[in-house]
């Protein structure tokens, strides 16, 4: 994150740079532009000119010195300096409305240096502690789902979760178009757990298995419950076996399947993340 960080800040300033030197050359005055070239012009040798401004088969000559208009290749240097600009501060824009992860860069970089300016004070610390209270009880809440969760500003909630990163008390990690937050407490495993949540129909079989007990279902049950085909039974049923979630209950050659210890682990988790995934929406 912190390499994206850097790059935003980077193209941020040049942004910057290029429309602040495009609008003074637009607005300074021409003498004060071409003074340089004037110099130069004047320590150079000179050349005799020609007065006619015609050759001899009444075409047009371009006297010394004298632009061709028929060459102006549209827009000068001033202007592509502010176009350039702008368009380059309109991508991070347009990349922070279409992308959390890119929304939630964009504001570290920006925003959290002027808010790391201001006095601390005892607000900082208990908008902190309600930021990592949260994350402990809803490891993997996605950003805006925390921000709106706890009613926070977008530049406030990402200021406090740098924060709280760089102190090493909390960890992110990126999940597609999202950013995802946890307390760095969590074991090994239970980040894997969280980083990895089971979700449509495989957690529609888990949930299906946690209501069998111990007995568990077979396949064909299994599968008449949730109107699915033979052959997608079987490829999550091959998932969630590879992934000690499931297994057999009992020795028959087509046995009932049931949760494992790991598949009820598994199934806590994901049901909460996908309660706080539906709160969000």
């Amino acid at each position: 994150m912190m390499e994206g960080v850097r790059t935003v800040r980077l193209v941020a300033a040049l942004a910057v740079a290029a429309m602040l030197a495009g609008g003074w050359m637009m607005n300074a005055p021409v003498d004060d532009i071409t003074d340089a070239v004037d110099d130069v012009g004047d320590a150079a040798p000179t050349f005799a000119e020609e007065d006619a401004s015609e050759d001899s088969d009444g075409e047009p000559v371009l006297r010394r010195g004298e632009k061709d208009d028929s060459d102006d290749s549209g827009m000068d240097l001033p202007t592509r300096l502010l176009v350039g600009g702008v368009g380059a501060l309109g991508s991070l824009a347009l990349g922070s409305i279409l992308f959390e992860v890119m929304r939630v860069t964009v504001l570290v970089a920006l925003i959290s240096p002027m808010l790391a300016r201001m006095k601390k004070n005892r607000e900082d610390m208990l908008t902190r502690g309600r930021l990592l209270g949260y994350l402990e009880a809803n490891a993997g809440i996605h950003f805006s789902a925390l921000r709106d969760a706890l009613g926070l500003a977008n530049g406030v909630t990402a200021y406090h979760l740098h924060t709280l990163e760089s102190q090493g008390q909390i960890i992110s990690w990126r999940d597609g178009k999202l950013r995802r937050y946890a307390v760095s407490t969590l074991t090994r495993e239970e980040v894997s757990r969280i980083r990895n949540p089971i979700a449509g129909t495989r957690l529609a079989i888990l949930e299906v298995l946690a209501e069998s007990g111990n007995i568990g279902l077979s396949g064909t049950e299994i599968r008449v419950r949730l109107a699915i085909s033979r052959q997608l039974l079987s490829h999550h049923l091959s998932e969630l076996r590879n992934g000690e979630m499931v297994e057999a209950a009992s020795e028959a050659l087509r046995p009932n399947w049931r949760l494992s210890d790991t598949g009820k682990d598994v199934l806590i988790t994901s049901r909460e993340v996908a309660r706080v995934e539906a709160a969000a929406v």
